[in-house]
C-alpha cells in the first residue's frame, strides 16, 4: 500500500523539511528487511506522527529504535523503541518543496 504525507516538523532536516512531501510504502511483510538507515513514517501515541531514520531493528521484540538528523530532535531514547505497530511506511520517494533561493 502506498501513502503520502506531508512532512510537518524539522526532525530529519536539512534534508526533509516541512512543506516537503514523501511518499511511503507499507507492507506487514517487509518489516523484518527494514535496516539502520531507512526512513519511516509512524503514529506515536505521545508526539503523534513521526518521519525517523532507524538507529535498529529487533524482529524477536517486533521493535524499531530511531533518531533524527536534527540537533533538536527526539530519539527512543525518549520515545521508547517504536512497535512494528505504529509504523505507517518506509519512505521510499522524497518530494521537495521548492526553495527560495534568496
Amino acid at each position: 500500500m502506498f501513502k503520502i504525507i506531508k512532512v510537518t516538523g524539522k526532525s530529519l532536516s536539512p534534508f526533509f523539511l516541512p512543506g516537503d512531501f514523501v511518499l511511503i510504502w507499507k507492507r506487514n511483510s517487509s518489516f523484518r528487511s527494514l535496516s539502520a538507515g531507512s526512513t519511516i513514517v509512524f503514529d506515536h501515541p505521545v508526539y503523534g506522527r513521526m518521519i525517523k531514520r532507524i538507529e535498529s531493528n529487533d524482529p524477536e521484540s517486533r521493535t524499531l529504535v530511531v533518531f533524527g538528523d536534527h540537533e533538536d530532535s527526539i530519539s527512543s531514547k525518549k520515545l521508547g523503541p517504536i512497535p512494528y505497530s505504529s509504523v505507517l511506511g518506509k519512505v521510499i520517494y522524497h518530494i521537495k518543496q521548492e526553495r527560495n533561493q534568496n
